[in-house]
């Protein structure tokens, strides 16, 4: 068990609405200021998505990812880590607007199509900030999260091969390790290998912590020492997970994206906040936390001089 725990801080998303937080950032300077207050509090990597400033909406324009990466960038020496998932209702093509532009040192990378329902959060609220939001979430009942083998590939030669970024594999199932390593095996990607397990998504694998060893078993199994993880559970389950994590010596992952909350019926007032609360746990446990420096040598990364902003 390595002793240096990895945070992770996904600081906006494309799950949550604005209705649902005061406190989700949704401009450019609030999504930089949450996230360099991230990084101060003890996270490495800052997962990042981007949003229309107007509308609090999923954004797939590079220049919406612009107004904040350099930004960041200039606030904190974090690792930027660019989704390439983006939100459901994108294109593969939409996706990587961002990606392409900035070519971080890291992405987010889903490995496999599957459900993605956000529908039951549709019934939490009676008044919305904006039209978009109820239908978003109330279609999602009938919404496919795309990314089949070729988008797998594609994403793996453009941003990985071309682009020199390595990646958080975000594993929602059993069946994605499998995935996972059937791109190993063909060559596309080399160890060592940062999976991202994901529980609670309605759609993947339930947040029960029999999934979490299960999970942990598989990836023992088909990657041997070649990889580290880190885990994620949407909602309240978060920390608890992130917890137990720390606890097996694996690293985490907190932030507004997965769960607006800092306890019981309390949100969160920023991202900070998580990664206070989980810092303290793993810094109890015996762990120490790492820095993005730690966190570039373990991940094997380019470093933030080979970005384009």
């Amino acid at each position: 068990m390595t002793d240096k725990i990895i945070i992770t801080c996904a600081v906006t998303g494309s799950i949550h609405t604005p209705t649902m937080s005061p406190h989700l950032p949704v401009t450019a300077a609030k999504i930089t200021s949450q996230s360099i207050g991230a990084a101060q509090a003890g996270a490495a990597i800052l997962h990042l998505h981007a949003r229309n400033p107007q509308t609090g909406q999923p954004s797939a324009d590079a220049a919406d990812y612009m107004a904040f990466l350099p930004q960041i960038k200039a606030g904190c020496d974090a690792v930027l880590n660019l989704t390439t998932g983006g939100s459901a209702v994108m294109s593969l093509e939409q996706r990587l607007q961002g990606p392409l532009t900035a070519e971080p040192e890291m992405c987010s990378l889903n490995m496999g199509t599957m459900n993605f329902a956000l529908y039951p959060l549709a019934a939490r609220h009676d008044d919305w900030k904006h039209t978009w939001e109820k239908p978003f979430l109330e279609n999602s009942d009938d919404l496919v999260f795309k990314n089949t083998p070729r988008d797998i590939a594609e994403v793996l030669v453009r941003m990985g091969q071309e682009r020199g970024a390595r990646f958080e594999f975000e594993c929602y199932d059993v069946g994605h390790l499998y995935m996972l390593r059937h791109f190993a095996d063909r060559g596309l990607i080399e160890p060592p290998f940062f999976i991202q397990f994901v529980f609670g998504v309605l759609g993947g694998i339930g947040a029960d912590p029999e999934n979490l060893q299960h999970m942990k078993r598989m990836a023992d199994k088909l990657f041997g020492k070649d990889y580290l993880f880190s885990v994620l559970a949407a909602g309240r389950q978060q920390i608890p997970f992130a917890a137990i994590a720390a606890g097996m010596g694996g690293h985490v992952r907190v932030g507004l994206e997965d769960n607006l909350y800092i306890a019981r019926g309390e949100l969160a007032r920023s991202n900070a906040d998580q990664v206070v609360k989980i810092r303290k746990i793993a810094e109890e446990l015996g762990r120490s936390i790492a820095s993005p420096t730690d966190a570039r040598k373990m991940l094997g990364l380019k470093g933030a001089g080979g970005t384009a902003f």
